[in-house]
């Protein structure tokens, strides 16, 4: 733990409300909240707008020009050379062509590093696929989120029709079940799975507020 509070590593699988318990968490404690998820979304969509390849030679020189910002206070979300895309990182395109940016090896060294640098002070509240195990696995609290699939697609579906995008049920069941596939070969670069001293909450029929209760018991145990 370091003087300026605990670092909190959330991660899981997708949909089972990683991002929502984080950012009510890191409100609570007057945290940072470290939408890593966000920034793999936000790369993806800046390619996109680019024209930029996973595995394109000129890949690093993208990133490293690429401003992501996390502003400070409820709601900030994620800027991208100054733009809010909080919104726009969630379109079924970049959820389908996230995966290939972030089994980019280039891409993941920039962005751990970027992440590492973020957290590195403590007092934050870090969620993405990799967070206990890569980016802080000296983290003072883990937590592995888990949900079952059915309840993590209603989830989501409800989250696009609330934005304005028309997808039916069954897509976005498809799309989770694949994103869960791609995650579970994916090479984080450690072997044997969550760690050990991981604590896992399981979602399925918890309220948002719920969820950030159980995280916050379990911070304020390790001190926060």
């Amino acid at each position: 733990m370091t003087g300026k509070g605990l670092t909190i590593a959330i991660d899981g699988v997708i949909g089972a409300g990683k991002s929502t318990a984080a950012r009510g968490a890191a409100a609570a404690l007057g945290y940072r909240h470290l939408d890593t998820g966000a920034m793999y979304r936000a790369v993806a969509l800046a390619a996109a707008r680019g024209g930029v390849e996973p595995g394109a030679p000129a890949l690093g020189a993208f990133l490293e020009g690429l401003s992501l910002e996390f502003p400070a206070g409820r709601g900030g979300g994620i800027h991208l050379g100054g733009e809010d895309v909080s919104e726009a990182i969630r379109s079924p395109e970049v959820s389908r062509s996230v995966g290939a940016f972030a089994d980019d090896p280039v891409v993941r060294r920039v962005l751990v590093r970027r992440q590492r640098e973020i957290g590195r002070c403590g007092g934050v509240v870090a969620e993405g696929r990799d967070m206990s195990t890569v980016v802080f696995p000296h983290a003072d609290l883990k937590v592995r989120m888990v949900a079952d699939l059915e309840e993590r697609a209603r989830r989501r579906h409800r989250e696009f029709l609330a934005a304005g995008v028309e997808i039916s049920l069954s897509r976005v069941r498809a799309d989770i079940r694949r994103r869960d596939r791609e995650d579970a070969e994916r090479d984080y670069g450690v072997e044997g799975g969550a760690p050990e001293d991981a604590v896992e909450v399981d979602t399925s029929g918890l309220t948002a507020d719920q969820v950030v209760d159980r995280i916050l018991a379990l911070a304020r145990k390790r001190g926060a």
